[in-house]
């Protein structure tokens, strides 16, 4: 996905299950969690931390 992060197939079914009106901000925010936990891929586990974050 963006920035040249590798993202899992789980955790991008997981994004999609996110609202497309969200999304975008959504997404910046897994992928900063992931580099600040200097994860070398985004996974399902981070998108759901990060969609509890957002109360989803």
């Amino acid at each position: 996905m963006a920035d040249g992060l590798p993202w899992t197939a789980d955790a991008q079914a997981k994004l999609k299950n996110i609202p497309f009106f969200v999304r975008a901000q959504a997404r910046k925010r897994i992928e900063d969690v992931a580099r600040e936990a200097e994860a070398e891929a985004v996974t399902a586990d981070l998108v759901e931390r990060v969609r509890l974050e957002f109360g989803q």
